[in-house]
């Protein structure tokens, strides 16, 4: 079978054990991800991994003998699929070592997103993995949460319920790199803004 054109070129024959379906829809997946920047290629990987339910295994750990044995690019050390899904609330939070109560509600709802199978929650719900996390008890957690969506960690949700962001998403990978999280919070920002920009109405419109 012919190679695919772009950044990658892959051929059934260097996929050990995979079917022709699974061939093309590996086809279909690269050749769709390719039209995207890196960033956009994790969120959309990862996104499918949790809507699927599939455990993705991380590297040096076996997988199934059955399963196809794929060519990998090199995968970003801070990607969630390497991340080890029994860890604990606390040791979640000891890892990532949040300063500020918004920080350690941007975690608490990261945890409860991808470790919980939680992406909507309420404030009850940060309050508990607090608790179960052994972290200091909030002062307020209906302030702390409020805040965390005002600068954007989490957003409102159905119900009255709320869930991570991709800034919070982002934000908590990145830690405890306080410098690549700072990072994360002003590219995010910076895109954030340039579309408000663009989808307000321009001076020169019609009055």
């Amino acid at each position: 079978m012919s190679n695919m054109s772009g950044d990658f070129h892959v051929t059934q024959e260097s996929i050990v054990g995979a079917s022709p379906n699974e061939f093309n829809a590996l086809q279909t997946i690269i050749a769709a991800l390719q039209q995207l920047d890196q960033e956009a290629r994790h969120r959309i990987l990862e996104s499918a991994a949790t809507f699927l339910g599939v455990a993705v295994h991380p590297r040096g750990t076996s997988s199934p003998s059955s399963s196809p044995s794929f060519p990998s690019p090199a995968v970003n050390s801070r990607s969630p699929f390497s991340e080890d899904m029994s860890m604990s609330p606390k040791d979640f939070l000891m890892e990532k070592a949040p300063k500020t109560d918004v920080e350690r509600i941007a975690c608490l709802a990261y945890y409860l997103t991808h470790y919980r199978s939680t992406p909507h929650f309420k404030t009850l719900d940060i309050s508990l993995l607090n608790t179960e996390a052994a972290q200091p008890k909030f002062s307020n957690t209906a302030y702390s949460a409020n805040n965390a969506v005002k600068l954007g960690y989490i957003v409102p949700s159905s119900k009255g319920q709320r869930q991570l962001s991709a800034l919070g998403e982002r934000f908590v990978q990145a830690l405890p790199d306080r410098n690549a999280a700072k990072d994360v919070l002003l590219s995010l920002r910076r895109k954030l803004r340039a579309k408000r920009k663009r989808s307000s109405p321009g001076d020169s419109a019609e009055e």
